[in-house]
């Protein structure tokens, strides 16, 4: 298996539970916003790539290609309002009001889920088939890379940040 582009190191939860608000923002949007925003093109290709060439193969990811692009602008459009708003708000101190917009990047994080459950789906658990060519292997490192970071950047939202402004 090959060493994947945008693996990095994450400190531990331990060592992200310490950091102050402002540090765990940046830390976020250094190390998932921004690695998500150059993880989906190189696999919305892949898997453009894959599909077009495969194109009728019985376990070919038909359809893989067009839940990335799905994910990719439901991310995007999420990681704007965190950015926007949400995070500004925090960084502020928080408001009477945060609740609001933390409850719904809550129910945006559970939709999200769904949507990895789909990825699951389609990629057979980031198994390729025994025959598939190395773009296809490479598509699916990547969307499992992909996918363990996404799960670990709403964790740490979930789990460590959102908790700070919330009674």
């Amino acid at each position: 298996m090959s060493v994947s582009p945008f693996v990095t190191h994450d400190p531990s939860d331990e060592s992200l539970r310490v950091l102050e608000s402002p540090q765990l923002i940046e830390h976020i949007l250094e190390r998932f916003h921004q690695t998500h925003r150059r993880q989906l093109p190189v696999l919305i290709a892949l898997a453009e790539r894959v599909e077009r060439t495969h194109a009728g193969q019985r376990d070919a990811p038909t359809g893989l290609s067009e839940l990335l692009m799905v994910i990719a602008e439901d991310l995007e459009t999420h990681q704007q309002k965190e950015e926007r708003i949400l995070f500004p708000m925090m960084l502020a101190g928080g408001a009477p009001m945060i609740g609001g917009p933390i409850t719904r990047m809550l129910a945006e994080h559970a939709e999200v889920e769904e949507q990895l459950a789909s990825l699951r789906l389609l990629t057979g658990g980031f198994t390729p088939p025994v025959s598939a060519c190395g773009t296809w292997r490479r598509l699916y490192e990547e969307a499992l890379v992909f996918h363990q970071d996404l799960l670990d950047h709403m964790r740490i939202e979930n789990e460590i940040l959102f908790p700070r402004f919330l009674p």
